[in-house]
């Protein structure tokens, strides 16, 4: 047990870097945003998402929800930072039509996770109901996040060009997807199973679809508009 333990620590902490690595990946198109002082085509969206992603994540991970999860909380707390950086430029950065959207769900996530929170500790008394509520929440946020690369894997197969899906970006994705599959299967967690289990499969899909279409890639092409791809 104690080799079991020290060896899901060791993941754990991989898991936590690889994982970093990943929230810090819409780091460029940030810095298009700083420099040119608009948000352009960008869209808040993603990283509102993730937002409140990272929330649920910390949430379960507290050890009176899922004891035993410390490295969960830490990389979805520095998470939670660095999305809120990214939203914070999106709202500086934005005409106030879409600065009141951007305010009206933060506000809405608040009040959602304070629900969550208060029926969880209220209403159900022990780790392991906590754990469950709280971790098919997780799944489904965790879902729809590694969801969204399919349209860009779509514009890969028309356009058979891997030009606007960068490779680390797969790579890190197949990655991270991997290494907190072990990390629950060291010791049974299927919340954080089943929605890792996911993100590698579609993370070993986007390698394979680059692969396939890097020879066909016209890399002098000029995009007609940025495509956005999910942080986490």
């Amino acid at each position: 047990m104690v080799a079991i333990g020290l060896i899901r620590t060791i993941v754990g902490i991989i898991g936590n870097v690889i994982s970093f690595f990943l929230f810090l990946s819409p780091t460029p198109t940030f810095v298009k945003i700083w420099k040119a002082k608009s948000v352009q085509e960008f869209k808040p969206d993603p990283y509102i998402a993730t937002v409140l992603n990272c929330m649920v994540w910390v949430f379960y991970g507290l050890p009176y929800v899922h004891p035993d999860s410390l490295l969960v909380v830490t990389i979805n707390g520095i998470g939670l930072v660095i999305e809120l950086a990214y939203v914070a430029i999106f709202f500086i950065y934005s005409p106030w039509s879409k600065r009141r959207r951007i305010a009206l769900a933060l506000v809405i996530e608040v009040i959602f996770m304070a629900v969550v929170i208060f029926i969880t500790l209220f209403f159900f008394h022990t780790t392991k109901i906590r754990s469950g509520i709280v971790g098919i929440l997780a799944i489904i946020f965790n879902v729809i996040m590694y969801s969204s690369p399919l349209t860009v894997m779509k514009l890969v197969i028309r356009t058979k060009s891997v030009k606007y899906m960068p490779f680390y970006l797969s790579l890190f994705n197949f990655l991270n997807g991997i290494v907190w599959v072990v990390y629950a299967s060291l010791e049974f967690d299927p919340y954080i199973l089943v929605p890792n289990g996911m993100g590698s499969l579609l993370g070993l899909l986007q390698l394979i679809l680059y692969a396939t279409y890097y020879r066909t890639t016209n890399w002098d092409d000029e995009p007609p508009r940025e495509v956005q791809l999910p942080d986490v």
